[in-house]
């Protein structure tokens, strides 16, 4: 089989040619490139491969139906969203995930995040780099609050387990009741967002949850409460939420994902939001998560090339 990696996985050279290395000495292939986002390129680089591997990349469908030979797509991602699943649906090539990779690394940046709006962190520093005091900026504690799940997989459910550590109440919203720890109240949307201190959000993106928090529903938050997105940019709309912090509607929020990867627009309403911590979809990188992610997506490739399936999509 050829294989094709099209963007860099984030680990060294070395353990990279390790997992290369095992897969020539089977009779494969292997081939690895840095991101390009140039369809053409990616046709000329994908176009005789039989596996292609990337991460995050757009992949989209012309360049999957000018792939004659593939049969399986490697998503070292946990979303899949930025692949075109109905080109490989029509094709029959197969998609995988890396699940589960992330679910530390993601559920620590939501935590950080609320840590930091509540201790006023990013004024604080800017204060104290002024060299000004804390004077109007006491914050809050993290213990005691209720914090809002929405979305109970995996790494909504790590992201409960260390509110939870903290002294949290926690509370859920899941389409359809989940098996969770005893701990968590499953309710509904409506109920999780009138409840919440903390809405942290952490459902996959798809057509029910494509702006599903949205000016009505930011109305319903608490004037207090505080929005964390660490899912999908486009679960959230990013104007309203804007407005509603610029208009004091809730108190603040942590963004780590947008409607487009980053760079940014500098004109993204959300960069110039009051009391917002913006991060360029850093949730997922960590140096433990990169490791582990190269782990599962070569450990997937393995069983796909022994005729088994792992963290199947399609």
């Amino acid at each position: 089989m050829k294989i094709v990696l099209l963007e860099s996985l984030a680990i060294s050279p070395k353990t990279l040619e390790q997992y290369a290395q095992a897969l020539r000495q089977n009779g494969h292939t292997f081939e690895a490139y840095e991101r390009d986002m140039d369809p053409a390129v990616q046709i000329e680089r994908a176009k005789d491969a039989d596996i292609l591997m990337l991460a995050n990349m757009p992949l989209r469908g012309e360049v999957i139906r000018a792939c004659q030979k593939l049969k399986f797509i490697n998503v070292a991602f946990t979303g899949v969203d930025h692949i075109d699943l109905e080109a490989c649906k029509e094709k029959g090539v197969q998609v995988s995930n890396a699940s589960g990779y992330s679910n530390q690394s993601v559920a620590e940046l939501a935590l950080c995040m609320m840590l930091s709006l509540l201790r006023n962190v990013p004024q604080v520093d800017a204060r104290c780099r002024q060299g000004q005091t804390k004077d109007g900026l006491v914050g809050c504690e993290l213990k005691g609050k209720t914090v809002g799940i929405v979305g109970l997989g995996a790494i909504g459910q790590k992201t409960a387990e260390l509110c939870h550590a903290f002294g949290c109440r926690v509370i859920a919203y899941n389409p359809r009741p989940k098996q969770a720890a005893g701990y968590i109240e499953q309710l509904p949307l409506d109920q999780v967002l009138a409840q919440s201190d903390i809405l942290s959000l952490h459902c996959p993106l798809n057509d029910s949850t494509r702006g599903l928090i949205g000016k009505a529903e930011i109305a319903k938050m608490k004037k207090s409460a505080l929005l964390i997105n660490t899912a999908r940019g486009p679960v959230v709309d990013s104007a309203a939420l804007a407005g509603a912090l610029n208009d004091g509607a809730i108190a603040g929020a942590g963004i780590d994902v947008f409607e487009t990867e980053p760079p940014l627009d500098p004109s993204h309403p959300l960069l110039s939001a009051k009391n917002a911590i913006v991060t360029p979809h850093v949730a997922f990188a960590t140096q433990e998560s990169m490791l582990l992610r190269a782990k599962i997506v070569f450990e997937t490739l393995e069983a796909y090339l022994k005729g088994e399936r792992r963290n199947v999509i399609l």
